[in-house]
């Protein structure tokens, strides 16, 4: 029986424990959740295939690439374990980590379950005062961190965090200078052989399988951004779900391109690829024409990442031709699929392309499947893996095309939000059914198709809009980079709602009229009653560190009418 003492502490929900409790020995059974840990993946990979090639990192503005087999790894592993604990972090701790996709987060991901502390990925782009509020919650003891980062200098910013954090004790600096009272990440992680000293105890409480694990937090669109908290096994039943889903294996070798600190990159990419003994390649900057040198030079079987990275690298493709006759998979998440990108990354790239659905409250959930029609990513987010469930409640608004709220349940719910436990509680039904906060609709095939989130819903004629395909649709549009959508007080004639489209256009680049807009919309089939009022250009829009759009912001912003 895991001791729950430290974990209650840490936010875990009292009604996720005994759905834990009561359902736990059906998940094992099933074999969603197990007593095995991703640290017993690791070690088991280091034994077989030592040699084997487990993680690629490009750094592109250094034009190389650092690479640990899974030996070298397991090695890693055991030396940054040791030096945690000369730092003093013990089971149930907290270790944040602020790095972009660098090889340093891997092993120190695997070195946190060693010592039984708490991992928390932080966005080396994280504002300041977003900084203090996840430090300050999690109650880090240590943070590891770079000098700087587009010209934010984070080691100054985390050190100077110090004074006012009584939990936080160090702070480690992962290449160039350190500032005063912080450690050298090279000195005390990689220079010294922890692994080899007598006196280094590494038998200690690793993290097991139900233990707290990770933390990742939500975009914070409407706040505070919440501290997502998750065991091994809650994200071990949604990796086995999306690896199966897709009949994958050892050969299995992903390019991702989203970050390491979210759910996609750390758990979809780094853990999928342990626990099958693959191998995951990444960089450490945006650089979307880059990635299918990735997928060239290590034979990527699987690309995953938003529709305009896709968009970018097919783009990409015709420019400059690349072997990519290794790619099966190509995996789109956090918006719809529109059926040009599909047709456009099968054109240029050889691979079929896949929908999935998910949040950081329990991974990805739906996927559209290998059986599924060729075009079914399209007009689907994809149907549950077998340790989810999901459920569309009808409302008034929205019933008569069969749209209601998402709801979900099963293994893979986290255990709570990190010591805001009555935030987590309030997101359950009486049912014990989770609340997504999407409206979604049955795609017909025993899936969902997403329609948008909940309260940013725009009704007309008792019917919701389809908000994340009509974004998708005008994000298209040759003269636009990406869209949003807003409902805002007042009609053309002065009643109900009026429909915004907020554009997102290139640097001195002319955006497309509201003519533009309405006839784009209305070439792709849209509904004509959920075209737009009004198109108001950016330059970019505003976003959580997630990547979400602040659609509050921008109600705000377009409140009052241009004349």
């Amino acid at each position: 029986m895991t001791d729950m003492s430290k974990a209650a502490g840490s936010g875990i929900s009292p009604a996720a424990a005994a759905s834990r409790d009561a359902l736990g020995p059906e998940y094992r059974r099933r074999g969603w959740w197990r007593d095995e840990t991703f640290l017993d993946d690791l070690y088991r990979q280091a034994r077989e295939r030592p040699h084997k090639l487990a993680v690629a990192g490009r750094r592109v503005s250094e034009s190389r690439t650092d690479t640990l087999d899974y030996a070298e790894l397991a090695r890693l592993t055991d030396r940054f374990a040791g030096a945690l604990l000369d730092l003093g972090v013990r089971h149930g701790d907290f270790v944040a980590v602020q790095l972009p996709n660098r090889w340093e987060m891997v092993p120190l991901m695997f070195a946190c379950m060693r010592v039984g502390a708490v991992i928390c990925p932080i966005s080396p782009i994280c504002p300041e005062e977003e900084l203090r509020h996840r430090l300050g919650l999690t109650g880090a003891r240590v943070c590891v961190t770079l000098p700087e980062w587009s010209g934010t200098p984070l080691a100054r910013i985390v050190s100077r965090l110090k004074g006012e954090l009584p939990a936080l004790d160090h702070v480690v600096v992962v290449d160039g200078p350190v500032p005063e009272g912080a450690l050298s990440f090279r000195d005390r992680f990689v220079a010294v052989e922890w692994e080899e000293r007598a006196g280094t105890v590494l038998d200690g409480p690793a993290l097991g399988a139900d233990d707290p694990f990770v933390v990742l937090f939500t975009s914070g669109t409407t706040g505070e951004s919440k501290g997502v908290l998750h065991s091994q096994n809650t994200v071990h039943s949604a990796v086995r779900g999306y690896v199966d889903a897709f009949g994958l294996g050892d050969d299995w070798v992903a390019a991702v391109s989203t970050p390491l600190v979210h759910y996609s990159g750390f758990a979809q990419g780094v853990l999928a690829g342990v626990m099958l003994g693959g191998t995951v390649a990444f960089q450490d900057v945006r650089r979307n024409e880059a990635l299918l040198d990735l997928v060239e030079r290590y034979g990527a079987t699987l690309l995953y990442g938003p529709p305009a990275t896709l968009a970018d690298v097919a783009a990409s493709q015709r420019v400059e031709k690349r072997d990519t006759s290794t790619l099966r998979h190509v995996v789109i998440g956090s918006a719809p699929v529109l059926a040009q990108l599909a047709d456009e990354v099968q054109e240029t790239l050889g691979a079929r392309t896949y929908s999935l659905w998910g949040m950081s409250e329990n991974g990805p959930v739906t996927m559209t499947r290998p059986s599924d029609p060729e075009d079914w990513a399209a007009h689907s987010n994809g149907r549950a893996i077998d340790a989810m469930q999901t459920r569309i409640d009808l409302q008034e608004a929205g019933a008569r095309d069969g749209v209601g709220r998402l709801r979900v349940r099963g293994a893979s719910l986290a255990l709570g939000y990190c010591r805001r436990e009555e935030a987590f509680a309030a997101e359950f039904g009486a049912d014990g059914w989770f609340d997504t906060g999407d409206l979604a609709r049955g795609d017909g095939r025993g899936g969902i198709r997403i329609i948008g989130r909940a309260r940013d819903a725009i009704v007309r004629d008792g019917v919701v809009a389809p908000m994340t395909e009509l974004e998708a649709v005008i994000g298209s549009h040759p003269k636009a980079v990406e869209a949003a959508l807003v409902g805002l007080p007042g009609t053309a004639d002065g009643d109900g709602t009026s429909i915004c489209a907020v554009v997102a256009v290139a640097d001195g680049a002319e955006g497309p009229s509201l003519e533009e807009v309405r006839a784009h919309l209305g070439a792709a089939g849209q509904d004509p009653r959920f075209l737009p009022d009004r198109v108001e250009l950016l330059p970019a829009l505003p976003k959580t560190l997630t990547g979400k759009v602040r659609k509050a912001e921008l109600r705000r912003r377009y409140a009052t009418p241009t004349t």
